[in-house]
């Protein structure tokens, strides 16, 4: 099931939004528990921001890590330098795994990018033996993500067509209050808790903030490297405007949450 993401090269998914996930990822591993000597899945591994944090919270006996892009997992295999990691590309709702063979799955801001969402929870579940563990997280795009909605709200302003695009971004699947926990449940895991997940997103300056995108990185970046030269000049200006608010060029900080949910395999 092809995610809907879409990525150019690993270093500019390390700008748009890799950085940021390295942050989140300890938060993820702390919600959803570790212990030494467990075998773990990180679904939707991406260039391996929480596959490379996994070790260094416990002594784990063995990673495996699956993306469905190429590119991420050839990035992810050549930064590995674990041999407990094994990194390899497949579907997140067509797991290459007997069942039961996992302690925990986890999976770090996929889930809203997966046409089929509640497929790839069943197949999280399915791999994890009773009494695993289940968790993931994924970023509130309507309420949570100020960075993003600040430019997606600009733009819808001076273009039409990016209103229904605007709109898919802030409902893609799991992201609404209890959506999915109640996928969890329906999928059958229990004991299912939610929480929110909060990091601040640094930057240095506008162009480190708009680089990427600029780029063609992310949904937002698809859509800009979509425009006519004419419009993509006053879309360029406008969010420039909308990041500096009236102030010089510089750093700014923007508090972004992700809704977390973690569940456990019925004995």
């Amino acid at each position: 099931m092809a995610s809907s993401f879409n990525v150019h090269s690993a270093d500019g998914y390390e700008q748009l939004m890799g950085r940021w996930s390295r942050k989140l990822a300890p938060l993820l591993i702390d919600f959803a528990g570790l212990s030494d000597g467990e075998r773990v899945l990180d679904v939707g591994c991406g260039t391996g921001s929480l596959t490379f944090a996994l070790p260094q919270a416990a002594d784990l006996a063995e990673i495996a890590a699956i993306d469905y892009s190429p590119v991420f997992v050839a990035e992810a295999i050549r930064r590995n330098t674990d041999p407990r990691i094994k990194v390899q590309q497949a579907d997140a709702c067509a797991l290459p795994y007997p069942d039961r063979s996992f302690d925990r799955a986890l999976s770090l801001l996929v889930l809203h990018f997966v046409p089929e969402a509640g497929k790839a929870i069943a197949e999280m579940r399915r791999v994890v033996r009773p009494g695993g563990v289940v968790a993931a997280a994924v970023w509130d795009h309507l309420g949570g993500m100020p960075g993003m909605r600040m430019t997606w709200d600009t733009v819808a302003v001076l273009d039409q067509n990016a209103r229904p695009i605007r709109d898919k971004y802030c409902f893609q699947p799991m992201m609404q209050p209890d959506e999915m926990k109640n996928s969890f449940i329906e999928h059958g895991l229990a004991d299912v808790e939610q929480a929110s997940l909060l990091i601040r997103m640094d930057y240095r300056s506008f162009d480190d903030y708009w680089a990427p995108i600029a780029a063609g990185e992310g949904p937002l970046g698809k859509y800009v490297a979509g425009l006519d030269p004419v419009l993509r000049i006053k879309v360029d200006a406008a969010v420039r405007d909308a990041y500096e608010a009236g102030k010089p060029d510089g750093p700014r900080s923007f508090a972004s949450v992700a809704w977390a949910c973690r569940g456990v395999v019925p004995r």
